[in-house]
């Protein structure tokens, strides 16, 4: 399972507030279609922020995102129930992360993942760090290396140049 944060992964951070008190983010098409790939494969995929957002309520649903734990900073937590719920153990995860709240998960996660402008704290913990920023394909760069390592990269290819 990839397990993804958002502020700073799935998003590079910024938070667009309308006139409403209305949230927005953006999102990058390829880490959206990594998903998918993800998907295609059979591996699952989980979101756990720290934030709570309708918007990344729509778009998990938009991507068929299984998992979403939001408003927690400890994620641990979620982390552990999603051990127990599905039957993983810690080494069967992928963690991608960026500030200080990854950092348990990271450590306890089987492949840690750091996107490229993550916080120096967290790089340490990294087992890999991204070429790319957050929100700018880090995750896309990250699912092409698991569905690489796991030859599944060519059912991905196959589905395409059929």
């Amino acid at each position: 399972m990839v397990i993804m944060d958002v502020d700073g992964v799935l998003s590079d951070g910024g938070i667009i507030l309308d006139s409403k008190g209305n949230e927005n983010k953006v999102f990058n098409v390829y880490d959206g279609a990594a998903i998918a790939y993800l998907h295609y494969a059979g591996i699952k995929t989980a979101i756990i922020t720290g934030r709570l957002s309708k918007t990344v309520s729509y778009r998990a649903r938009e991507l068929d995102i299984m998992e979403v734990h939001q408003d927690t900073l400890q994620k641990i937590k979620p982390l552990n129930k999603i051990l127990i719920k599905y039957k993983l153990s810690p080494d069967e995860i992928c963690y991608i992360g960026d500030d200080l709240p990854d950092i348990p998960v990271m450590k306890k996660a089987g492949f840690a993942v750091a996107v490229r402008n993550a916080r120096p704290e967290v790089l340490k913990y990294a087992h890999y760090v991204t070429r790319t920023n957050g929100g700018r394909g880090a995750v896309r760069e990250v699912a092409e290396k698991i569905l690489k390592a796991q030859n599944k990269w060519k059912l991905i290819l196959d589905k395409y140049e059929a």
